[in-house]
């Protein structure tokens, strides 16, 4: 039997440099969501995510993931709905407000409600009413999967999340569009 060579540059993922494996997985780009939902006692929740992927176009299905110790992971886990609203590149402050702690982060932020009370932030590319089908343990984090109920598009440049900055993304000038 061959033994595994490994080149000598790779680094042993055993915990012992957080940082290094947070900058790792940051090169890989992502878009940036407000992931939003109505808690048990008729507030509105909303945090910035990155952590969101499509799963299944049969059913329609997508997933994201909430640290254990985010302050309204309760709220989710309750909830019957959420939304995913996929931010534009020109609404990184409206990512920087949902990301900070605030006792009501809707207060001056235009949106409507959906399904179950869901609020929907206005001027997102595109916004997902998932119903909440069940969370998985992850590690630190819960993932949530959910089975999308309705959905819109507006099109536009996507916001970008790359090692620890946002970004905007452009079509690559070999394929043009």
């Amino acid at each position: 039997m061959n033994a595994l060579h490994l080149p000598l540059d790779l680094v042993a993922a055993d915990g012992s440099e957080p940082r290094a494996l947070r900058n790792l997985l940051g090169q890989f780009a992502t878009g940036v969501t407000v992931i939003t939902t109505r808690g048990a006692d008729g507030r509105k929740v909303g945090m910035t995510a990155n952590s969101f992927s499509s799963v299944s176009l049969d059913p329609p299905l997508v997933l994201w993931s909430l640290a254990r110790t985010a302050p309204s992971v309760s709220d989710f886990l309750a909830a019957s709905h959420f939304a995913i609203n996929v931010l534009g590149s020109d609404q990184h402050g409206l990512s920087g407000h949902f990301a900070r702690p605030s006792a009501d982060k809707f207060a001056g932020v235009e949106h409507v409600e959906a399904t179950a009370g869901v609020p929907l932030l206005d001027g997102a590319i595109a916004t997902l009413v998932c119903r909440n089908l069940t969370q998985y343990e992850g590690g630190d984090h819960l993932i949530f999967l959910g089975e999308i109920e309705h959905y819109r598009h507006s099109g536009g440049e996507p916001l970008v999340f790359h090692a620890g900055q946002y970004r905007v993304a452009i079509a690559h000038p070999e394929l043009g569009r």
